[in-house]
C-alpha cells in the first residue's frame, strides 16, 4: 500500500465520535470509583450543559428542568458526554444530544430501550429539537412520564 493510501485510511469514526467514546470511557471509570455520588453526576450534567453553545444550552436547560420535574426518580448523569437521566438500576432512559456534539442541524431528545414507549411494532425513540415552546414542553413531559411509567 502506498504511503498516501496508508495515511488516508481511517477507523470509520469521526473525530467527534472518537471524542464521545473517550468521554464515555472516562464516565465508566468514574462510575467504578467509590465516592461517585449523585451530586457529582448532577454537577457533571450541569457542567456539560454550561459548555454548550448558547442555543443548545438554552434547550438543554429546559429539557433538564422538564425531565427532573416530570420524573424525579431519574438520576442525572452524563452518557457519552451528553446529559442523560437513568433509572434506579443505573440504566439510561432519556438523553439530550446537543446539535454541536456531532455538528447536526438540530438537537435531539432520545430514549433508550429502558423507556416504556412501546407502541405496537414501531415507535419513535428520538426527536429533533430546534426551539422550546409550551407545546414542545408539554410533549417532552408526556414522553418522559410515559417512559418511566
Amino acid at each position: 500500500m502506498s504511503a498516501k493510501n496508508a495515511t488516508t485510511v481511517t477507523d470509520g469514526f469521526s473525530a467527534e465520535e472518537r471524542a464521545a467514546m473517550k468521554e464515555r470511557a472516562a464516565e465508566l471509570r468514574a462510575e467504578g470509583k467509590k465516592g461517585a455520588k449523585k451530586a457529582d453526576d448532577l454537577q457533571a450534567v450541569l457542567d456539560r450543559i454550561a459548555q454548550m453553545a448558547p442555543d443548545d444550552r438554552a434547550l438543554a436547560e429546559r429539557v433538564h428542568a422538564a425531565v427532573t420535574a416530570a420524573a424525579p426518580q431519574l438520576s442525572p448523569k452524563t452518557w457519552y458526554g451528553m446529559p442523560a437521566y437513568a433509572n434506579a438500576d443505573g440504566k439510561i432512559v432519556v438523553f439530550f444530544q446537543d446539535s454541536g456534539k456531532f455538528n447536526y442541524r438540530y438537537s435531539t431528545l432520545g430514549f433508550q430501550d429502558t423507556a416504556n414507549l412501546d407502541d405496537g411494532d414501531l415507535w419513535p425513540v428520538s426527536y429533533a429539537l430546534q426551539k422550546w415552546s409550551p407545546a414542545v414542553e408539554k410533549k417532552v413531559v408526556a414522553l418522559v412520564k410515559a417512559a418511566v411509567s
